[in-house]
Parts: C-alpha cells; structure tokens; sequence
C-alpha cells in the first residue's frame, strides 16, 4: 500500500532524496477526476508530484509496483499524440493495469451517441477513462456522467498532465517549486500557457507570458490564475516585451507555434511570433543557472533555436520521461 503523509509546503519542496526507495499509495484521492490543477488544492498537487517522484526512484531501483493489477483505463483519442499514448499505456502497464486505445472511429461518438451516453456505458466496463480531444466541454461533461474517474491528456483549453510533469521537473532541476521565477514567449493563448498559469498561482511561483496582441491568454484563465495567486503570493504578468517576460527568470519555456488544426494562415503567424523566438540573445537577459523547458514536439529555428533546445540548459526529455511518471501518479492515487 501506499502511504502519503501530510507535510507542509516548505518541508515538501525542500529536496526530494528522502523519497528515494519509498513506495508512496494513498486512498486521498480515489475517485476524483483529474480535469484541471484548479481543480486540487495546493497540498493535494504537491501529493501527487511527491507520488510521481516517489515512483520514478522505485522502477529506477528496478522495483515494479503493481497497485492497479486487475484495472482497466480506457483511452479515447479524438486529436492523435506520440507521447499522450505512449506514456499512458506503458504507465498503466507498469502499475499493473491494462489500457484500451479507442479511437473515434472505434466509437459511436461520430455516429450520434451523446458523450452522456458514453460516459454511463464506459463506467460499467472500465476502471478508469483518459481522453485526449479539442474540446474542453467534452471532458467535463464525460466527467459529470461517469462514475469512474477520468483524466484529461489534453484539450484545446488545457494540459493539466504535462503542467504536472513540469512542475516535477522545475523540483528535480532546482531543488524547489515555489517562488521559481518562471517565462513563457510565444503563442499565450493555448492549453498549455493556461495551464502552466494555474499551476504557477497554485504553487507559489512567479510565471510571465510574452505574447504579441491577439496571442495573448483567455482572460477567464487569467483571472482563475489571479485568484489562485492571492493564496498563494504567486505573481502573474502578462507582457508583449520578451526581454521584460524573460529578464532574470529561472526557467523559460517555450511551444510550438502552430498546434494541430491551425496549419491556415502559418506564415502570418510564424512572422508575428518571430520576435518571441527564445535564441542566444535573448538567452542572456536570463538567470546564468537558468534552465529550458518544451512541451514538445519542437520546431528547431521557430519558437527555439537549436543551440537552446539541445544546449546544456536544455531539459526537455527530462520533461518527457517525467510525463509517464506523473501520469502513473495520476492513475494510481485516482483508480
């Protein structure tokens, strides 16, 4: 069995060596749905980071747990991934589960089954639900209908399993999450910047987007962002200077400037996001021990150049592997 003990925040960030060899399982957590990090209170974020560090030291130990044998986690791909797949599917394999790949086509969605209809349907065969898919709404209304818990792997609003995964990484890299000083150029309006905004106000961090006019973030995810930063003394700015956003940070971060289904009109957007582009001059306007995080996939030479991205400050496949941790995390404190 696992085991989460309550810690405050400031014993919880201040190293993670002491989890090395401890198997951490908690019923905290059971059958919740992991749609959103507004959704989970600072400690419970902070409970499911430590599990995902926890785990990761135990499979490099060589020790195998397996506290979901015998559970099944269906996941529902609208919107196609490399990563979002991989990772789930060998997570729930190494926590003793099976997982289901179901395509849209593999469904009745396309065919006029409502996802109320579904959600009721699934939750007597599964164990579990992860959908990856463009619109927010489906996920919460899958998640309202079902009993079993279900995680979002990503929408066009949110990626709240990868901004997990990054906040893992930020704690391995520099030994503490909150008051990191944290950038982002770029596009601002998309799942990821919204995301990484709510776990910044969260978790206590200073995060700055640097987005020209109309790439900027929903304002409701900034306010949500605002509210959560009152608790929690988090600091928020959103700027359309780079140097301004990046300027003495810890870590900078970066996406890709055309997603899935916005393939119209790249040009103009690859011409207006140039200026965002994070490059060596704009690397020195950093802090010297500053580290670079993408979500990936990357396009070399447009948000990032190559020196960056495959420099020594860069920790992007760090960032990848953590996804299958904090993913496995997921799924064990929830299933």
């Amino acid at each position: 069995m696992w085991d989460i003990r309550k810690r405050r925040i400031r014993m919880i960030t201040t190293g993670s060596r002491r989890l090395k060899g401890r198997n951490i399982v908690s019923n905290i957590l059971k059958g919740r749905d992991f749609v959103s990090l507004n959704d989970f209170t600072t400690e419970e974020i902070w409970q499911i980071v430590e599990a995902a560090r926890a785990v990761k030291l135990r499979i490099r130990a060589g020790l195998l747990d397996r506290p979901l044998e015998g559970k099944t986690l269906g996941m529902i791909f609208t919107k196609p991934s490399t990563r979002t797949r991989i990772s789930f599917e060998v997570g729930i394999w190494q926590l003793g589960g099976v997982g289901l790949f179901l395509s849209a086509d593999e469904l009745q969605l396309r065919r006029g089954e409502t996802i109320e209809d579904t959600a009721r349907v699934l939750s007597r065969y599964l164990d579990g639900i992860m959908i990856r898919t463009y619109d927010h709404q489906d996920v919460v209304d899958l998640a309202a209908n079902s009993t079993i818990p279900v995680i979002n792997g990503l929408t066009d609003l949110l990626h709240p399993c990868q901004a997990l995964s990054d906040l893992l990484t930020i704690w391995e890299k520099l030994g503490r999450v909150r008051g990191v000083k944290f950038a982002f150029t770029g596009d601002g309006n998309n799942n990821m910047v919204h995301s990484l905004l709510i776990a910044a106000a969260k978790m206590g961090m200073d995060i700055r987007v640097a987005s020209p006019e109309g790439f900027q973030p929903q304002p409701e995810i900034v306010r949500v962002a605002e509210q959560g930063a009152e608790e929690t003394g988090a600091r928020i700015m959103i700027t359309d200077d780079p140097i301004e956003a990046v300027r003495g940070v810890e870590v900078v971060y970066a996406d890709v400037w055309t997603s899935m289904g916005q393939e119209e009109g790249e040009d103009e957007r690859l011409n207006t996001l140039m200026p965002y582009q994070i490059n060596r001059a704009l690397w020195q306007h950093v802090d010297p021990g500053a580290i670079f995080m993408h979500c990936l996939p990357a396009h070399r030479e447009e948000e990032v150049t190559a020196d960056i991205i495959d420099g020594p400050m860069s920790v992007v496949f760090d960032q990848a592997e953590n996804r299958l941790h904090a993913q496995k995390a997921i799924m064990a404190l929830t299933m």
